[in-house]
């Protein structure tokens, strides 16, 4: 309920974001939580997940009505993938790579390239991958060896990527290649949309993980793929540029992703301990358990309120969004691998054995330091944007 004083309503979620997450969380706990352990066990995409929340609206919720979506701000959509990851953080980046894979075009692609691409995402029809990353340029992106050359009207790639999520399932794949090898570092990629059928394309075996095992993660292989040049994702020769403001505003889902995980393993770890009886009295009774429970709490809400002012940032493309972009994911998954070890270390014995939940989100937790630009990139551009003034 509002105030009806915008000072007082200034910090508080809107009764729209609060009955999505309602819905979210509805859909998250019938529909995604029963398979997640399965999912994790068997290293098999989530199915069950995909097509509740493809039925739900909420596969892509970001895409905007023109292209048949449902527009959902930048706050909603990690509302979204926050609640999905509360329960099962492999199904929660179907929503999360839907946004990463069509970021660049939503940013910078012209108006065709958009209808024929964000609409059949926005209808469920597939998935859409992002390739950045390569075996020799993790976080150094600008050192990629993805080569693509004109070629008539066309574009013939020729390379690699590695780590991409969802590869295999997704049918179309947004990917930054080398369009002048001779020209000036950082302003000689272009981004270029790839489709699964395109002759030369193919996927290397899936990678065995620590985690996060129900979402695949593979190479993409490219031998002469020859291309339309109508697949380019605005100018060529910004595909770096662009390639940096995706990950501006979708680092922000990553530390949607990592506060689910967090939220996921504090409730567990709460409901256990006030079950579980030790020298004559709920374990949650005891005084050290209840700081370790405070601490985990006090935590997770500080990372929520981080993504949430980064969310908003995204949305209005505030010019401080890559300072708090990164502060947010940072935080967050620090928090993340944090908490779940807490909640592991709360359950004792069983939290170290797969009956329990607690385990994977742990594991699952620990990539969200990592993807999306490891948290010491993270620190190094929160301490570049401090030098700089901000």
């Amino acid at each position: 309920m509002s105030t009806g004083n915008p000072a007082f309503d200034l910090f508080k979620i809107s009764e729209d974001h609060e009955a999505l997450r309602e819905a979210v969380r509805a859909v998250a706990e019938d529909k995604i939580a029963p398979y997640a352990a399965a999912v994790d066990e068997e290293a098999r995409y989530p199915q069950e997940a995909h097509d509740a929340l493809v039925a739900s609206d909420f596969f892509a919720p970001h895409i905007a009505e023109e292209y048949g979506g449902v527009g959902a701000d930048a706050l909603a959509t990690c509302i979204v993938i926050e609640e999905v990851a509360r329960v099962d953080a492999s199904a929660s980046l179907i929503p999360a790579v839907n946004k990463l894979g069509t970021m660049p075009l939503i940013l910078a692609a012209n108006e065709d390239v958009k209808k024929r691409y964000l609409t059949p995402l926005a209808e469920g029809r597939t998935t859409f991958s992002y390739g950045l990353s390569e075996r020799e340029a993790g976080s150094d992106t600008a050192a990629m060896r993805t080569r693509a050359r004109r070629d008539g009207d066309d574009w013939v790639v020729n390379g690699q990527k590695s780590w991409i999520t969802n590869a295999g399932v997704s049918e179309y794949y947004t990917v930054l290649a080398v369009t002048d090898p001779d020209g000036k570092r950082g302003s000689n990629v272009t981004a270029f949309v790839l489709e699964k059928s395109d002759e030369g394309f193919t996927f290397g075996e899936k990678e065995r993980k620590l985690g996060i095992k129900g979402s695949p993660t593979r190479e993409l292989h490219f031998d002469n793929v020859r291309i339309p040049g109508d697949r380019v994702v605005g100018e060529v020769g910004d595909g770096l540029k662009i390639a940096l403001r995706t990950l501006d505003h979708t680092r922000v889902t990553i530390g949607a992703q990592a506060v689910g995980i967090a939220q996921g393993a504090l409730d567990f770890a709460v409901s256990y301990v006030k079950e579980r009886k030790q020298f004559g009295k709920a374990v949650a009774e005891f005084q050290g358990v209840q700081f370790m429970l405070a601490d985990m709490a006090m935590a997770v809400e500080a990372a929520r309120q981080m993504v949430y002012v980064a969310a908003a940032k995204s949305e209005r493309g505030d010019t401080d969004l890559p300072f708090f972009g990164a502060a947010a994911k940072c935080y967050a998954s620090d928090v993340a691998m944090q908490v779940t070890t807490d909640a592991v270390q709360l359950l004792g014995g069983a939290g170290y054995v797969r009956d329990f939940p607690v385990e994977r989100m742990m594991r699952d937790a620990k990539i969200t330091q990592i993807y999306e630009g490891t948290n010491q990139i993270q620190r190094m551009v929160i301490g570049r944007h401090l030098l700089a003034g901000r």
